[in-house]
């Protein structure tokens, strides 16, 4: 666990609890266009997967959710809160998701990302993140628009 002091008091990275899923479903539906459901966090922590935030005592500026097993993991979501962007807590969670995959005896890391999300694949990349192939059409029509956007297939050594 890490931790750091911010005007809004102590920020600690501390696993997901259901009853953090509103505001972590908020952060979602002001920061992507088609935002995972509250249903779809329920059931990751169900099944046990690493969902993990990092927060004050009142608010949470960042989640991830992530996978593991069978040598691999795979990034599922990572999120900043709009106020909370350009000050490492998004580099944060993910050095914490990427630390938790290793010690659940990972060695890779896959993620898929937007060609189109800049910051996004700027964090990943500055990393140690690759580029090792794309889907076509993955991501849902933005409002309005009947063209999916492509993903691009990322991956990283966590050896």
């Amino acid at each position: 666990m890490f931790q750091t002091i911010t005007d809004s008091g102590q920020v600690i990275c501390r696993r997901m609890r259901p009853s953090d899923l509103d505001i972590v479903v908020r952060n979602e539906e002001l920061s992507y266009p088609n935002p995972w459901s509250k249903r779809v966090f329920l059931d990751c922590l169900r099944a046990g997967y690493e969902c993990w935030v990092l927060a004050t005592r009142d608010r949470i500026l960042a989640h991830g959710v992530l996978s593991a097993a069978v040598g691999e993991s795979h990034l599922l979501t990572l999120c900043v809160h709009p106020v909370a962007r350009r000050q490492s807590y998004g580099r944060r969670m993910l050095k914490h998701l990427l630390k938790e995959a290793k010690r659940l005896g990972a060695d890779t890391c896959f993620l898929e990302v937007r060609p189109s999300n800049e910051s996004a694949r700027s964090l990943y990349y500055s990393v140690g993140f690759v580029q090792v192939g794309e889907r076509r059409g993955y991501y849902p029509a933005e409002t309005g628009s009947t063209v999916r956007e492509d993903a691009l297939i990322l991956s990283c050594s966590l050896l």
